[in-house]
């Protein structure tokens, strides 16, 4: 199977049970190996007190993107640390896109970096997330490290 393969073969086989995302609208628009694209629109249940996109859901977006992105090698991953700064606010009806790319992938760890942007190619949010690869593996393979 082709680097790119398995990481879509992994994206499909976490998908599946991800109704946090599903349940939140958003979309996988490409995947690959250390890398994701994922997007979702605000919708009127996303909006805080002072009528803009809640930080939450942002941060929710681009945590997906970082999920799909660092268990795109049939290793289970986790995040053990992931941090969000928030660069403009965003509205009701707004289409936001998380790009995931990975920065760095050694041992157990993983460094991933995930712009979030408007669907004006506007930056909204700058996360960086850190992954630490668990037991257990998305699409069996006759090993289980």
């Amino acid at each position: 199977m082709t680097p790119d393969a398995l990481a879509k073969a992994c994206a499909d086989a976490m998908w599946r049970d991800d109704t946090a995302s599903q349940g939140l609208g958003i979309s996988i628009e490409d995947v690959g190996p250390g890398a994701a694209v994922l997007t979702m629109v605000i919708s009127e249940d996303m909006v805080n007190g002072h009528g803009i996109g809640h930080g939450g859901f942002i941060f929710t977006l681009a945590d997906s993107a970082f999920a799909f992105a660092c268990n795109a090698y049939n290793q289970r991953c986790v995040a053990q640390q992931c941090s969000i700064t928030y660069l403009k606010p965003v509205a009701k009806g707004d289409r936001l896109t998380a790009t995931a790319t990975e920065v760095s992938r050694q041992g157990r760890s993983g460094i991933y970096d995930i712009r979030v942007t408007d669907q004006d190619g506007a930056a909204v949010a700058e996360f960086r997330g850190h992954s630490r690869s668990i037991k257990g593996q998305h699409i069996p393979d006759g090993s289980d490290d």
